[in-house]
């Protein structure tokens, strides 16, 4: 599993306001839980290459920091590859972000208990909705391949390894920025869907 600070939000997925936002009946883990059980779901539906990403700022190891304050946007948006195709699954109903991960997670359990109950033309249909939704980039953002310093070719493997050795020098806490992490993490998650797409 894979997550991405900060979040990329799905382009042209409408966004919950901040006042409609409320908390949820259920009592969720912690964020890295939930992304477990969100990876864990997608791995029995047949997803491969799972991208959970929020505004949980995270260390140089990818682990969440414990100390920090709650992001004000507590949006989650999961990507994953099914059956070739990219998918995203976002959610930001809810006040918090493990809250939101929660609900992807049943989601997920869900669409996945429909195929095992033989509607599987319904869980189709419902990931035909979701593949509709494009990886996030600007107009101006450069070629992943160009970010991630490798070629077209390049393979799962060979994405995360690249992406990970760019993260130790464009993550805040080493002296990057933001902006800098954020294209690093929009261009793997736009690698990695084009691997589901060839």
């Amino acid at each position: 599993m894979t997550e991405a600070y900060p979040l990329q939000w799905p382009v042209g997925w409408p966004r919950t306001p901040a006042h409609q936002r409320q908390a949820s009946r259920f009592d969720p883990g912690g964020l890295a839980r939930e992304s477990r059980l969100i990876v864990e779901e997608l791995r029995r539906l047949g997803a491969r290459h799972a991208v959970v990403s929020t505004n949980v700022e995270l260390r140089l190891d990818g682990l969440p920091y414990s100390n920090r304050r709650a992001p004000d946007d507590p949006g989650v948006a999961v990507y994953f590859e099914l059956e070739g195709r990219p998918q995203c699954i976002p959610c930001d109903r809810w006040a918090k972000v493990e809250e939101n991960a929660r609900a992807i997670w049943k989601s997920i359990e869900s669409l996945r208990g429909l195929e095992r109950w033989g509607a599987k033309s319904f869980v189709d249909a419902a990931f035909r909705g979701f593949e509709a939704l494009p990886a996030p980039s600007a107009d101006n953002a450069a070629h992943w391949t160009t970010v991630l310093g490798v070629g077209r070719a390049a393979d799962a493997d060979e994405i995360n390894a690249a992406y990970r050795k760019k993260a130790r020098e464009a993550h805040p806490d080493a002296g990057g920025t933001v902006e800098a992490m954020s294209a690093l993490n929009a261009a793997r998650t736009a690698a990695l869907a084009e691997r589901g797409a060839t």
